[in-house]
């Protein structure tokens, strides 16, 4: 699976109106971008919630985690509550 980007750029809301089909594929890639009017943040477009989690899942369908990881992170979650 291809790392998604999470790069997190500025634009102004006149640019992002022009190049809103380009931005919405590189948002469903990961990036991130905050649109601005007059150099002031007005709105943030990032992937939606829903395409994170299908991310999240592909990526733990790729990596697994074996019963002995959870021991070890059970162990570390307990040694932090110490």
């Amino acid at each position: 699976m291809k790392k998604p980007r999470t790069t997190h750029v500025e634009i102004s809301a006149c640019k992002a109106r022009a190049r809103l089909p380009e931005l919405l594929r590189q948002v469903r890639g990961g990036r991130r971008f905050t649109m601005t009017n007059r150099g002031q943040a007005i709105a943030d477009l990032v992937p939606s919630a829903a395409a994170a989690i299908d991310r999240f899942r592909a990526f733990l369908s790729e990596h697994p985690v074996k019963a002995r990881d959870r021991i070890n992170v059970r162990t570390f979650i307990e040694e932090g509550r110490e």
